[in-house]
């Protein structure tokens, strides 16, 4: 028989206190999402006018239409995909090897090379002198002036090097060695199998980091058609900003100009879902890595 413990009044308090605490916070995270799905199906001059604040009214799919008819936006989003999928791919083969090498004791000047790697978070170039190293290096409007300076992050090498430190046993790498395994084989066959939610958790930051990066995209491309989503929906963006100076024009190009800042509205929180639903897609296959303890029964004894 299943005893059950009473609760006491200060338990049921609390109780009511984290619920109250966990609905606010759902309230503040779903908001936004929940306004923006709704204003993406709305009539923009609804949206604008503060009278849709939760659920769609005058509901329309022709901000969809437009976003699936537009070549750029198609053209921006295979870019995005591009840039994401092969700037992980590289920030892994960075960061992975060198946060190993950097967490073996037998590692010959470990704690000097780590120490330059901490100064870089501290202390930068700046933005033209990083600028005129890329364009040096004739990185200047190519996918790689978005990839390779930021091959790697000095906070993702350090938890990688922790997590090689606390969670791969020694013992484990004496064994693997006294069999004769040498260090690649080591890494590749017995390091990296253990370390599936490393890799997972690191890939999921650098490639929600390259989906959203746009700054980068507009500071070193010139092409139009080699622009990700994200500088194509700042584009969308700072033309509707520029309807606000409707007012001080003539009439006729106010008018032209609102027409096209409602639809740039439309088509902004569109573009806004279509972009947003690949990452939420991936966080729930992700997900449980963050509380999996792969290293659970991998040493016996």
């Amino acid at each position: 028989m299943i005893s059950s413990i009473k609760e006491t009044k200060q338990d049921k308090i609390f109780l009511a206190f984290v619920y109250l605490l966990l609905t606010v916070a759902l309230i503040v995270v779903a908001y936004p999402l929940i306004y923006i799905l709704s204003a993406s199906i709305s009539n923009p001059t609804i949206v604008a006018a503060g009278e849709m604040w939760l659920l769609p009214k005058d509901i329309t799919f022709e901000g969809y239409r437009r976003v699936f008819q537009d070549p750029s936006i198609w053209n921006g989003y295979l870019n995005t995909i591009i840039y994401t999928v092969v700037g992980t791919l590289v920030n892994l083969l960075v960061t992975l090897p060198a946060a190993y090498a950097l967490s073996r004791r037998d590692f010959v000047g470990r704690n000097l090379f780590m120490i330059l790697f901490i100064v870089t978070m501290f202390f930068g170039g700046g933005l033209v002198p990083t600028y005129l190293v890329v364009r040096n290096l004739g990185l200047v409007d190519s996918m790689w002036a978005l990839i390779l300076p930021g091959a790697t992050s000095v906070w993702n090498l350090i938890v990688c090097r922790t997590f090689f430190q606390s969670s791969i046993p020694r013992e484990l790498q004496e064994a693997a060695e006294i069999d004769g395994c040498s260090n690649f084989r080591l890494y590749f066959r017995i390091v990296l199998p253990l370390s599936t939610a490393l890799i997972a958790v690191m890939a999921l930051f650098f490639g929600v980091g390259h989906w959203n990066n746009y700054f980068s995209a507009m500071i070193y491309l010139n092409q139009q058609e080699k622009y990700p989503l994200q500088l194509v929906l700042r584009q969308i963006l700072v033309l509707q900003q520029m309807s606000a100076q409707a007012g001080t024009i003539d009439a006729t190009m106010a008018t032209s100009l609102n027409n096209k800042a409602e639809v740039a509205a439309l088509v902004k929180y569109a573009v806004i879902i279509v972009a947003t639903l690949p990452i939420i897609a991936v966080y729930p296959f992700l997900q449980r890595y963050f509380v999996q303890g792969v290293m659970i029964g991998s040493v016996k004894g």
